[in-house]
């Protein structure tokens, strides 16, 4: 029985880690559960057995996805704290590797406008990613002595999920690369000389 469990669970994160590269490319409208199932090495008729509908396996995908864009955001800023962490986060976010491979990345560039249409589990979802990042930033926000670290989190994130989606948006033109650089300026200028 126990090997069933782990099996099933195994089989679950396949069909998770699919759906979240999927999504991260082509967005939630255009990733149907028959590629999300071939990417994991699955057939479609096995995807009932994980989940009750593409609407659930997108909201634990999102959950999934958020937390990963949060552990790609402090892997990319290390040991440093505070602003150094701020800055180095930002760098990550608003790099051309990050535009130019939206599959290992944060979901929100492909994501955010479809999402504000699906169901509200899904928007719950996002919801609590988007509360889980925003307090990864907000914690670096006040040790940078930052005042109105949730505000200033919140309107970070914002900025650095808007430039990448601009920027992916117009890739292939020197427009992208000069927004993501405007915005890792920002990000500079906000926290000061330090």
């Amino acid at each position: 029985m126990i090997a069933k469990t782990t099996k099933k669970e195994q089989s679950r994160r396949r069909i998770l880690d699919s759906s979240a590269r999927r999504i991260r490319e082509r967005g939630i409208s255009g990733t149907s559960v028959a590629e999300v199932m071939d990417g994991a090495g699955m057939t479609v008729g096995g995807f009932y057995a994980h989940f009750p509908s593409k609407d659930a396996l997108v909201a634990e995908t999102v959950t999934e996805a958020m937390r990963q864009a949060r552990a790609n955001l402090c892997a990319a800023a290390g040991d440093s704290r505070g602003a150094e962490w701020l800055r180095a986060a930002a760098r990550s976010y608003l790099s051309r590797a990050h535009r130019d491979n939206p599959s290992p990345g944060c979901p929100l560039p492909a994501t955010a406008g479809e999402i504000a249409r699906a169901d509200p589990p899904v928007r719950r979802a996002l919801a609590a990613g988007i509360e889980e990042v925003a307090g990864e930033i907000a914690t670096h926000e006040r040790e940078a002595g930052r005042d109105e670290s949730r505000a200033e989190a919140l309107a970070a994130l914002a900025m650095m999920v808007g430039g990448l989606t601009l920027a992916r948006a117009i890739e292939g033109t020197p427009l992208s690369d000069e927004l993501l650089k405007a915005c890792r300026d920002h990000v500079d200028r906000c926290l000061g000389d330090k």
